[in-house]
């Protein structure tokens, strides 16, 4: 559907309205009572989520650049259907190419103060020449004063569908040397900043350099304490038992085309995953259901 024909089928005045940039992306801007967002249908990518009362929860970056069949740097992208490199061997996007290909929006209505949102994605040339061509995807966006994402995939082969997936979420922060993350003390993580050592986690995550941490095993819910923005961000989970938790830190940011050099201190990435050993193998006809439900609270301290 091009713009009128979106607006005319999906449109809700005052709260739902399609736009797209000069290159074309078409995105949903969202006002309902309790929270304004932005999604984008390529990558059924949301950019932004602010509840009402609280600073912006989901970073963006001011440098990406939103033009067609390029990733969004920030947001939540949805990587499917391997984490971040292929393991077979094969070549592929970065990430898998959910993130880059156009999704259709089915369903949007206002059901007491949130916005429900449903996109699918099916196989597509992009998907076939990658050897994924028998799959459906949806995703279904519940926005308000809690935001919830659910990702859902379905398996429509005779043989099993393996694959991983991701949210992968860029939370706004204060400051990056001002946070902590709560929820994952005593959980074995992969440090793929040292050589994807074995370690344990021993208490709160803080963040004082490049990290970019594989947590194995859990489905605990992680509090990311803005302590300088006087906020706590609550990220449950369920259908997932990997956690990652990623910031390049100066240097790494400075080797991202897509990220201003400044902007590495304003986010971290709390992403809920399957992947590595703990990658989905799907039966023929079957479904499998990943969510991340995210609230803010402010706190005085």
């Amino acid at each position: 559907m091009d713009i009128n024909q979106l607006n005319e089928h999906f449109g809700l005045p005052g709260v739902l309205v399609f736009h797209a940039t000069p290159s074309g992306l078409i995105h949903a801007d969202i006002t309902t009572p309790h929270a304004t967002a932005t999604v984008y249908l390529q990558g059924a990518h949301l950019a932004a989520w602010q509840p009402a009362g609280h600073q912006p929860v989901i970073f963006t970056s001011r440098k990406t650049e939103l033009v067609p069949g390029k990733a969004i740097r920030g947001g939540v992208p949805i990587a499917f259907p391997w984490f971040a490199n292929r393991h077979d061997g094969k070549t592929g996007p970065s990430h898998g190419f959910a993130r880059i290909q156009d999704w259709t929006l089915v369903f949007a209505a206002l059901a007491g103060d949130d916005l429900h949102l449903t996109l699918t994605l099916g196989p597509n040339e992009l998907s076939r020449s990658l050897g994924f061509d028998q799959f459906r995807l949806a995703y279904q966006l519940t926005i308000g004063r809690t935001l919830t994402m659910q990702l859902t995939v379905a398996n429509d082969a005779g043989a099993p569908l393996v694959f991983e997936e991701a949210l992968h979420t860029y939370y706004a922060v204060t400051d990056i040397h001002e946070i902590a993350i709560s929820g994952l003390d005593g959980v074995s993580y992969l440090d793929k900043v040292d050589n994807f050592n074995k370690k344990l986690q021993q208490g709160d995550i803080t963040v004082a350099g490049p990290t970019d941490r594989v947590y194995l095993d859990t489905t605990a819910t992680c509090v990311l304490k803005d302590h300088a923005g006087k906020r706590h961000i609550n990220v449950a989970k369920t259908g997932s038992t990997t956690t990652v938790v990623w910031n390049p830190w100066e240097d790494g940011a400075a080797k991202l085309a897509d990220m201003d050099p400044t902007e590495w201190h304003e986010f971290v990435a709390i992403e809920t995953v399957n992947a590595a050993k703990d990658t989905i193998t799907l039966a023929p006809g079957a479904t499998h259901t990943m969510q991340a439900r995210v609230t803010v609270e402010t706190v005085e301290s």
